[in-house]
C-alpha cells in the first residue's frame, strides 16, 4: 500500500528573533518524528519480508526526513536566541568611560570621523587595551565583540563544542605529559631509587589573522534609524564564522587554524601522540546495510567505545547534516532509535550524547572521515586575540563605505587521545 504524502502543513516554524515560536517548532518536530518512525518501522518490516523497496515510499520518507533537519535547525536557533536575549539581559552597564569610547567610535563609523590620538586615549581608558597597534585601526567597542561572539557561538559548531580562550599577540602553547612517570611500593625502612621522569610534549595552536570587509553605503550611515553597531556585528560575524567553521575543522595550520581532520590519521589499533585514531564503518561507501546479525549503528557503536572513558562523559558527536540524517534511520540493538530530538532543556542526540551539526565535515563517501566523536573541551582548543580591530575606508569602492575587520584567531588539537573518528571503508 502506498504512503499519502506527508502533509505540507506540518512544515516549519518560522524562527522569531525572540524564540518564542519554540513550544510551535518542538510540537511540529514531535509530529514529523513520530509519522518518519513510524513508516521507517513499515518499510523495514516489508524489506525483511522480502518484498522491494518501493521509490514512493522512500521519497516520502526523504522528504518528511528533511522537515525534521530542518525543524531541529528552527529549534536550535530558538533555543540561541532565548539564551542571548537572557545573557544580554543580564550584562553590566558600560563605565562612563567605555561608554565615551562607544560614543566617539559610532561617530567614526558614521562620519569618519578620525581623531586617532582622542581614539587611542579613550581605548586605554576604557579598558581595551593598553598598546599601541602598529599596523592601525581603532579597536570595536565591548558590546560589538559581544555581539560577534554570540553569533559566532550559533553559527560556528566548533566554537560552541570545543575550549575557547582569549590570548595576547604571542599565541598559546601548552606542555602536555605523554606519561613515563612511575612511582613504587616501599617498606617503611626500605630504600627509595629514583624513579622515572614524565616525557613532556610542547602543543602549539597554530594562529592566522581573520578577515571580514563588510560595506554600507553613506546613506544608511547617514540614517539616524540605522543601528551600525548591530549590523557592523552581524556582518562581521558571518563572514568570521564561514571562514573560521571551516578552518577548525579541514584547516591546514598555515595562517589560519589547523582543524581536526588536518593531522595525520590512524587505525585506532594503531593509535600513538600525534595523531588522530578511527575505526571503520564497515561498510566501503557507507554503513551497514542491517542483517539479522549487523547493524549500521554497529560503527558508531565502535567509534564510542574507541573513546577512552574518561573522556566519554563530556563527549558529542559532529557530523554534517546529510549523515544525520541517515543516521537519523538507525536504530540499536534493542530495537531503540538512535538519534533524539532537541528539546526545550537538552541538545539533539545519538546514542545519548549531543550532536553538533557541522556541514564543513565530510558526506558519507568512500575513504571519508564522516562523524568525529570527541571530548572537544579536551581535544581542540581555539584561541582569540583580545579585541577587533577596524579601519574605515570610504575610498575604495564608492559609494560604499568599507569597514575592514581583523581578528587573531588559532586553532588546534589540544589533546589526541580525546578524539576519535569514523572512515567510511571496510
Amino acid at each position: 500500500m502506498k504512503m499519502e504524502k506527508f502533509p505540507r502543513a506540518r512544515g516549519i516554524v518560522a524562527v522569531r528573533a525572540d524564540g518564542s515560536d519554540l513550544p510551535g517548532q518542538l510540537a511540529a518536530l514531535n509530529t514529523a518524528l513520530t509519522e518518519f518512525q513510524t513508516r521507517q518501522e513499515t518499510r523495514l518490516a516489508a524489506l525483511e519480508a522480502g518484498r522491494a523497496d518501493d521509490v514512493v515510499d522512500r521519497e516520502t520518507l526523504n522528504r518528511i526526513n528533511g522537515e525534521i533537519s530542518a525543524l531541529t535547525t528552527a529549534v536550535n536557533e530558538s533555543k540561541a536566541a532565548i539564551d542571548a536575549a537572557r545573557i544580554g539581559g543580564a550584562g553590566n552597564s558600560l563605565s562612563a568611560e567605555a561608554q565615551e569610547h562607544r560614543t566617539a567610535f559610532n561617530a567614526l563609523l558614521r562620519r569618519g570621523i578620525e581623531p586617532d590620538a582622542g581614539m587611542r586615549s579613550l581605548e586605554v581608558r576604557a579598558a581595551l587595551t593598553t598598546d599601541s597597534d602598529p599596523d592601525g585601526g581603532f579597536l570595536v567597542p565591548a558590546p560589538v565583540v559581544e555581539g560577534i561572539d554570540r553569533v559566532l557561538g550559533v553559527v560556528s559548531a566548533m566554537r560552541t563544542a570545543a575550549r575557547v580562550i582569549n590570548v595576547g599577540g604571542g599565541g598559546y602553547k601548552k606542555a602536555v605529559n605523554l606519561g613515563g612517570a612511575t612511582s613504587g611500593w616501599v617498606g617503611e625502612k626500605s630504600a627509595r631509587p629514583e624513579t622515572g621522569t614524565p616525557d613532556l610534549s610542547e602543543i602549539g595552536v597554530p594562529n592566522g589573522e581573520l578577515y571580514a570587509n563588510p560595506a554600507a553605503t553613506q546613506r544608511m550611515l547617514d540614517d539616524s534609524i540605522f543601528d551600525v553597531e548591530a549590523w557592523l556585528a552581524e556582518e562581521i560575524a558571518i563572514e568570521f564564522a564561514e571562514e573560521e567553521g571551516a578552518a577548525f575543522i579541514t584547516g591546514n595550520g598555515v595562517n589560519k587554524p589547523r582543524g581536526i581532520l588536518a593531522y595525520d590519521k590512524v587505525a585506532n589499533a594503531s593509535y600513538s601522540w600525534g595523531k588522530t585514531g578511527f575505526v571503520v564503518s564497515g561498510k566501503a561507501d557507507g554503513f551497514l546495510v542491517p542483517t539479522s546479525t549487523a547493524s549500521p549503528a554497529d560503527a558508531l557503536v565502535n567509534l564510542y567505545h574507541s573513546l577512552r572513558s574518561g573522556y566519554r562523559a563530556g563527549a558529542a558527536w559532529m557530523m554534517n547534516d546529510l549523515t544525520v540524517a541517515t543516521i537519523r534511520q538507525f536504530k540499536d540493538g534493542d530495537g531503540k532509535w538512535l538519534w533524539q530530538p532537541p528539546t526545550a532543556e537538552a541538545p539533539e542526540l545519538v546514542l545519548g550524547k549531543p550532536c553538533y551539526t557541522d556541514d564543513n565535515m565530510p558526506t558519507v563517501a568512500a575513504d571519508a572521515f564522516a562523524v568525529a566523536f570527541a571530548n572537544f573541551m579536551r581535544a581542540y582548543t581555539i584561541t582569540d586575540g583580545v579585541g577587533v580591530r577596524i579601519l574605515r575606508d570610504p575610498f575604495t569602492n564608492k559609494p560604499f563605505v568599507h569597514f575592514y575587520a581583523t581578528r587573531r584567531v588559532g586553532g588546534g588539537i589540544t589533546n589526541f587521545e580525546a578524539i576519535k573518528l569514523l572512515k567510511i571503508s571496510t
